[in-house]
């Protein structure tokens, strides 16, 4: 695989998540980050950690896996998993990766992560060629040309997309946005802000000067947006 695949397995069985656990450990290029006994422990776990496939049960108890998928952000690889197969035509509805049945070999449990792959890899070319996005704010649908947006700002469940012109409040996570916005464009510098790279006037004492906006640097995200930078 061109690159490490970040996991998560959300499953309320210990056995199974050590089945899947074991899968992923022997599979070169995945990385297991993190793992959930339900979908609610699953959502406040995605705001921690970068994930690109979860291997999501479900039959699960207070919240299945077919109502988590309902709740994600587009973004993510779901390989839904279960004991039968009564539940295919639910899962591919929510347009999930692949569909599990338990137990299944290690070859059928490459296919799916290969799948898995080939749709990330075209995300990723695309994210990176696009030049605008579409936001929902205020009721409308927002036509948003990414030159445009300066930075973007956490605001407890929501998010302020910030332009020259106006301010957008957006229903969304700063980990949803963040996976919308072409890396080499977008970097996010503290757990609260993403910066327009082009946008930035200049660094001082770890504060990003955008306009007369100061946004803090971050200590976790000072490597990666100096990585980002081309410097003489």
């Amino acid at each position: 695989m061109a690159s490490e695949l970040n996991c998560m397995i959300v499953d309320d069985d210990p056995i199974f998540r050590q089945y899947i656990s074991k899968q992923i450990k022997e599979t070169n290029g995945l990385k297991l980050v993190t793992e959930a006994e339900n979908a609610a422990k699953a959502l406040d776990l995605l705001e921690e950690n970068e994930v690109d496939i979860i291997f999501l049960d479900v039959q699960m108890p207070e919240m299945t896996g077919i109502e988590l998928t309902q709740r994600l952000n587009n973004g993510y690889e779901v390989i839904l998993v279960t004991a039968n197969d009564s539940y295919a035509v639910d899962a591919f509805e929510q347009k999930v990766t692949d569909y599990l049945v338990k137990p299944f070999e290690y070859e059928r449990f490459v296919q799916a992560i290969n799948k898995a792959q080939r749709n990330i890899e075209a995300f990723r070319k695309k994210k990176n060629i696009i030049e605008h996005i579409f936001i929902k704010s205020d009721g409308k649908i927002v036509h948003l040309r990414l030159q445009d947006i300066l930075f973007v700002e956490a605001l407890a469940d929501y998010v302020v997309i910030n332009t020259e012109a106006k301010k957008y409040i957006v229903h969304h996570t700063m980990k949803g946005v963040e996976k919308k916005l072409p890396v080499h464009r977008f970097v996010r510098v503290h757990r609260s802000f993403i910066v327009n790279i082009e946008k930035i006037d200049y660094i001082e004492d770890l504060t990003v000067h955008i306009k007369v906006k100061s946004i803090p640097i971050g200590a976790s995200y000072k490597e990666t947006l100096y990585g980002t930078m081309n410097f003489l």
